[in-house]
């Protein structure tokens, strides 16, 4: 294998593997975690051990104490056994709901509005945002294991935020859910928020914090991104799309219980053979781990160069380097 495809974290980039030394990998890491059983097994599928990797640089010690972490708290907290009764209350106002498209590269999208919180318990809105991790998984087509999150600050002030909150939510996201992340879109954020997300950087890794990119409905660049990354018969107003049907709380109440429906056989289905994931140009694949600081936050509205170069002008475009593709497509 050439040298440009092993280079390290110490220069700015994770390590790349080609697929038999990326098999390797995952078989180290189950041996390490041991015989498994039941949930722990489906979920422990090569495509979930490839994204532990990844999100340890490939190391496989640390890999393997992260699932091991997943593992435990999974076991305790149950995410699987949540259902849409238990996180009704927090779901009223349509803070946080899992849209009725993907995006072009067939990716769930997320819609978060923050203006609209409704509780002040961290156990709550935790419990909401674990259910909809769960859902959005579940939904996944086979050949595709990332999310998109779009967020709409209409109406947001600060009092709708909390470090407590987002302390907890970032701990959980990238401990128990990496790599699960392809692209956070802020929406028309206002200045005022610019300060608390510098203010939280220290508790995202850096390649979350790179997912992570402002977008402004007055700027040119931001319009050509979303018609690239998504259908605008879809999507919706808040973000510039042609879909002007207001959130129907009850609507969606049936459409989440029909997929609490689908969970029991999602969690007794046999594992599929591996195979070569869905090769989308996602932030996550395109800016590998860095060291440096100097661009983490840069904006997409203000940089044709860094869209271009993420591949969000482009969704067809296939710069994404084929040897850290995943191993397995298995959504788990």
């Amino acid at each position: 294998m050439s040298e440009d495809l092993k280079k390290t974290a110490s220069n700015g980039h994770v390590k790349m593997l080609i697929p038999e030394e990326q098999q390797g990998k995952i078989n180290e890491v189950k041996k390490l975690i041991g015989p498994l059983s039941g949930k722990a097994l489906v979920y422990c599928s090569d495509a979930s051990i490839s994204r532990y990797l990844r999100a340890r640089s490939w190391n496989v010690k640390k890999a393997a104490k992260m699932l091991k972490q997943t593992l435990k708290w999974r076991a305790e907290y149950k995410p699987e056994e949540i259902r849409w009764e238990d996180v009704a209350e927090e779901a009223e106002t349509g803070k946080i709901y899992r849209s009725n498209y993907t995006d072009k590269h067939g990716r769930t999208v997320l819609v978060m509005r923050p203006a609209r919180q409704n509780s002040k318990t961290t156990k709550g809105q935790i419990k909401y945002l674990v259910y909809y991790m769960e859902n959005a998984i579940l939904n996944l087509s086979p050949e595709q294991e990332q999310m998109v999150w779009l967020v709409d600050f209409q109406g947001f002030n600060m009092s709708h935020i909390s470090i407590k909150v987002t302390r907890e939510t970032a701990h959980v996201l990238q401990e128990h859910y990496p790599e699960r992340l392809g692209l956070a879109i802020l929406y028309n954020p206002p200045k005022i928020f610019e300060p608390f997300f510098t203010m939280v950087k220290p508790i995202l890794d850096t390649k979350t914090y790179n997912k992570v990119k402002f977008c402004y409905s007055d700027d040119q660049n931001t319009k050509k991104i979303m018609e690239n990354l998504f259908d605008l018969d879809h999507l919706e107003s808040a973000f510039d799309g042609n879909e002007n049907t207001p959130f129907d709380i009850n609507k969606y109440a049936e459409r989440m219980k029909e997929d609490d429906k689908k969970i029991p056989s999602f969690w007794t289905r046999e594992i599929s053979p591996s195979s070569v994931a869905n090769d989308v140009p996602s932030l996550d694949s395109i800016k590998l781990d860095t060291d440096s600081d100097a661009s983490d936050n840069e904006k997409i509205v203000r940089s044709s160069d860094s869209v271009t170069n993420t591949g969000l002008m482009d969704p067809d475009q296939n710069s994404v380097n084929h040897e850290d593709r995943n191993v397995s497509a298995a959504v788990h």
